[in-house]
Formats: C-alpha cells, sequence, structure tokens
C-alpha cells in the first residue's frame, strides 16, 4: 500500500477518535480487550480516495458474544437489532444527537434465495466468523475493504486497491452470480460507474447486458404482482447516476441496454430524423445526447454563472424533452409535408414523460432532495419548450411572463435552463446556433426584475379584485378577472405602479380601469344590440 492511503487511513483513524458520538469504540475496547472492530464499506473506500469523509460509519465486531454486545452497547445509548438473525444494532449514544443510527454488525455471511431481491437472503452472523468471510459476500472489490481500528490496518482481500488505482467497478466473486443475488446491484455498478468516474471491468458489464432484463422481474405477493426490485431504488439508483454524470449515465444506460428494459421509449428517437439545415448535429437522439452534454458545458456555466448548479428534475426534462418527436414525425416522403415536422410533440412529448416518471416513481425521493423529480413539473417544463419558436418574444404579455417565471410554484429557472440547452445543442447546417429569441426572453426577463428591490419576486398587484368592485360599482363576475389581468399587464409594463404613494398608484390604476370598464361595457352593449 503506498504511501498517500497510508496518510489517509491514518487521518481517519485520528478522526474518528475525535468523534463524541464514536467514544463507544475505546469503551468496548477497554471493556473486552480481546475484541476487533472493523470500519467497512463506503467509508472506507471514499477515505482511500480522499473524497469528503462520510458522516455514516458502518462496524463490524468481532469476539463478542451478541448477548455481551447488546449489553454494552444498552448501557451507553439506545439500541435495537435489525431483523430476528440480521446481528445489526442500530445504535444512538446517550447525549448525542444523529440523523441516522450507527449500524454495529457482528460477522456474517449470506446466502441468497435466488429470487433477485436484495432483501431475500438467508443470514447466518458469528462472532467469531474471520473478517474475509464477512467481506466476500459484499458486491465490489473497492466496497469490500475492511479498515482494523485496534491495529490501523487495511484488510483487502479481494484486490480493492489494485482496482481502486485503475479505476475499475468489479464485483467480488463472479458476476452473475453476484447479480443473480440482487438484481439491483446491476444499477449500482453503473451508478458507481457515474459517480467515481470508474470503468466498469468487462466481464462485469458484459454481465450487466445479459441479465439486466431480470430488472423487471416480477412475483406474485399476496395475490398482486410485485417488482422484485423495488420500484423506488430503480429509482434511486437512476437519479443518482444521471445527477453524479449525466453524459456517461446517457452512455451506459444505452450500451447496457438498460435503456431497453426502463426507458424503451428513449430508443425510439434512435435514427428518428432530423431537418439538416436545423439540426446538423443528427438525428433525435443524437440531438438529446448534445443536449446532456451541454448540462456541463461552459457555456452553460457561463450564462448561468450565478448559479450553475443543476438538479435531477431538469437532467430528466432535457433527457425526455424530445421523447414526443417519434410519435408525431411527418415527413415530405410518406406524409406529404413541406419538410420533416412533429407538431404538437411538445405536447404528447410531455404527456408521456410524465408517465415515464411516474411510472419509475421519480417522486418517491424525500422532498427536500436534490434527486427528487416531480412529474408534474418535468410536463410543464416540456409542454413549454418550444415559447422561444413560437411567435415574437417582444410582444409577449408580461404577465405570461410572471406566470412562466417568477411562479415559485412552477420550475420557471429549470425551464429557461431547458430553453437554452435545447437552443445550443440545435447545429444549423450553415451559420451559427441562433440565440436571438432566448436573449430576448432573458432580457424581457431582467425588465421585470427591476420592478421590485426583492430578486426574483414581483411586486404584488395594485388592486384586489373586491377594491375594483367597490370602486367602480361592479359586481363579481368574469368582468373583474379580466380587469385584474388588464391592470397586472399595465403594472409589469410599467405604465402604473412606479408613483411615490400607495395613493396614487391606486388612483392611476382605476383611472385605467375606468377607460377599459367603459369599453368592456360598450362591447356588451353592442352584442346585445346585435342579437335584438
Amino acid at each position: 500500500m503506498n504511501k498517500i492511503y497510508q496518510k489517509r487511513l491514518s487521518q481517519l483513524k485520528k478522526n474518528l477518535a475525535r468523534k463524541p458520538y464514536l467514544k463507544f469504540i475505546k469503551k468496548l475496547f477497554k471493556k473486552f480487550p480481546e475484541s476487533e472492530i472493523y470500519l467497512v464499506g463506503g467509508a472506507v473506500r471514499d477515505t482511500l480516495l480522499g473524497l469528503k469523509e462520510q458522516k455514516d460509519y458502518d462496524f463490524v465486531v468481532r469476539n463478542i458474544a451478541p448477548q455481551s454486545l447488546n449489553e454494552f452497547l444498552e448501557k451507553i445509548g439506545q439500541v435495537s437489532l435489525v431483523g430476528k438473525n440480521f446481528s445489526v444494532y442500530k445504535f444512538y449514544p446517550q447525549g448525542k444527537k444523529l440523523d441516522e443510527a450507527i449500524d454495529i454488525a457482528l460477522p456474517r455471511t449470506e446466502h441468497a434465495l435466488n429470487t433477485g431481491g436484495y432483501k431475500d437472503f438467508e443470514v447466518q452472523s458469528d462472532y467469531r466468523m474471520p473478517i474475509k468471510e464477512d467481506l466476500a459476500r459484499r458486491d465490489f472489490t473497492i466496497n469490500a475493504f475492511a479498515f482494523d481500528l485496534k491495529n490501523g490496518k487495511l484488510i483487502d482481500e479481494f484486490r480493492g486497491l489494485s482496482d481502486l488505482e485503475n479505476k475499475i467497478i468489479r464485483t467480488v466473486g463472479e458476476p452473475k452470480k453476484r447479480f443473480s443475488e440482487d438484481y439491483s446491484r446491476m444499477l449500482r455498478a453503473l451508478r458507481f460507474s457515474c459517480q467515481l468516474d470508474f470503468k466498469i471491468e468487462i466481464n462485469t458489464f458484459k454481465s450487466i447486458k445479459e441479465n439486466i432484463s431480470n430488472i423487471n422481474k416480477k412475483r406474485l405477493v399476496s395475490n398482486k404482482f410485485e417488482r422484485v426490485v423495488p420500484s423506488e431504488t430503480i429509482s434511486e439508483e437512476l437519479l443518482k447516476a444521471f445527477y453524479e454524470n449525466p453524459k456517461r449515465a446517457l452512455e451506459l444506460y444505452d450500451k447496457s441496454s438498460t435503456f431497453e428494459q426502463l426507458v424503451p421509449e428513449l430508443l425510439a428517437m434512435k435514427d428518428c430524423l432530423h431537418p439538416k439545415n436545423f439540426h446538423s448535429e443528427g438525428d433525435v437522439y443524437e440531438h438529446t445526447k448534445l443536449c446532456i452534454e451541454n448540462l456541463k458545458s461552459k457555456n452553460f456555466r457561463k450564462q448561468f454563472k450565478d448559479n450553475p448548479e443543476i438538479n435531477t428534475e431538469l437532467i430528466i426534462a432535457v433527457l425526455l424533452h424530445d421523447i414526443g418527436k417519434p410519435l408525431t414525425i411527418k415527413t415530405p416522403e410518406k406524409d406529404g409535408t413541406d419538410r420533416i415536422r412533429y407538431n404538437e410533440h411538445d405536447i404528447k412529448g410531455a404527456k408521456l414523460a410524465r408517465s415515464i416518471c411516474k411510472n419509475l416513481k421519480f417522486d418517491s425521493e424525500p422532498r427536500e432532495s436534490i434527486l427528487r423529480v416531480n412529474p408534474e413539473n418535468v410536463f410543464w417544463m416540456i409542454k413549454r419548450h418550444l415559447i422561444t419558436l413560437h411567435g415574437d418574444i417582444n410582444k409577449m404579455r408580461a404577465a405570461t411572463i410572471e406566470k412562466l417565471f417568477f411562479n415559485k410554484l412552477r420550475p420557471g429557472k429549470n425551464l429557461l435552463r431547458l430553453l437554452y440547452i435545447d437552443a445550443i445543442s440545435t447545429i444549423p447546417e450553415k451559420g451559427e446556433t441562433d440565440l436571438t429569441n432566448f436573449y430576448k426572453l432573458v432580457k424581457r426577463i431582467k425588465d421585470l426584475d427591476k420592478l421590485h428591490k426583492e430578486k426574483d419576486k414581483l411586486p404584488p398587484p395594485i388592486l384586489d379584485g373586491n377594491e375594483i368592485m367597490a370602486k367602480l360599482k361592479l359586481k363579481s363576475g368574469p368582468q373583474i378577472g379580466k380587469l385584474l389581468s388588464i391592470l397586472r399587464e399595465e403594472q409589469l409594463q410599467g405604465r402604473v405602479g412606479m408613483e411615490k404613494s400607495v395613493k396614487e398608484r391606486k388612483k392611476k390604476a382605476l383611472e385605467i380601469l375606468e377607460k377599459y370598464s367603459n369599453k368592456l361595457q360598450d362591447a356588451r352593449d353592442k352584442d346585445t344590440n346585435n342579437i335584438q
């Protein structure tokens, strides 16, 4: 082991000793001198890689009988046993507030029931079992490390360090067997490849491609069929992969045939033609690939330099924004159109994208999670991803821009980013990419933003419906809604609302509304006379 790894592990040991909620380790060694404690899992891997230290730790304890360990932990905190035979203790130290319990386990082996479910194992634990046997049940070599806290020694029985140095994802043991034990491990391999920017070892990847169809397997439970791998697990792995590295995730999910199993609708974009004069980058799938790549581009970071971070909801919207094109394509050869067209692909694509997000349960992540994807937000963005192509941006009502980009209930910022990504990924056969309408829209948004001192917040309406009815002596009805809309447009255009006092603003607003109210009344009288 090289000096860098030794230094990182030495620092890890010091960090663990300093953490108040891990004081139980020192107490345990003192109470049970013959005991062995190992830190296992991602914390060891990430330490070796020099990544940010994790907050969650998993420990394996040897040479302490289960009853003795349980009694010891109960005296210094709260403890519960996971499962009857799992021998995993969820431990909360006294006086220490932790978001999650500390996992403390006895060495154990797992025997798969050959269902592919990640919980379908027979577990056998033995506090005297060698640590090597416990590590042998783990998924990938880079996750099969154990750090001996007593001796400060790294246990690496499966060439994990070698794979770490060579940036390789490889299963512990034979890939097909490891994946047949738990089908979700195939998605974990893809996710780790994206997260760590590692290659997947050739036999491991080959096995994923050969066995990925199992990810859709179902079984009969209580008279109904359920997924062997829960949709929530599939969703979490897919979203993590695309969040960590959108470009790599797209490539891996395609080459491994995972899209074929989970989102086959995406593959219909392959060979779905684009008019070359507008899209010299290639077919719809190639355009989508370029869009995904541009999420991490210098141009994107420059355009959104105030907040260049992207969330998973935007990534999924970019991935699916043109999924309606294969459903709506019309060509001169087959349909007699003047050119290749995709009428209403925005609307049909939005509906299909929403259905995909719901089926894969992308909204199962916690509300505060950056991974969470709201299907309705994806629908809303894709439905509107052509607004810079429809009409003159300068003639767009200010109230429409307000609804799109200043409504906290809508992902307006992500919509603007989607519009930009789509535009810079549309490469004309001649000339440069046209961003004229996009920049017109940005200017309109900035102009509206200047109406209020608070960033991203427009001024409140000058009058409400009750005030309009009282001042103009009007009855409740559709006319009030029209007048409110008219007044808001006038306010957002800067023709009212700039007066110094509230009284002056309301007076000017009423003068404007009286004129419009009279026009509306004249129009109604004219319609009545025509009917008579």
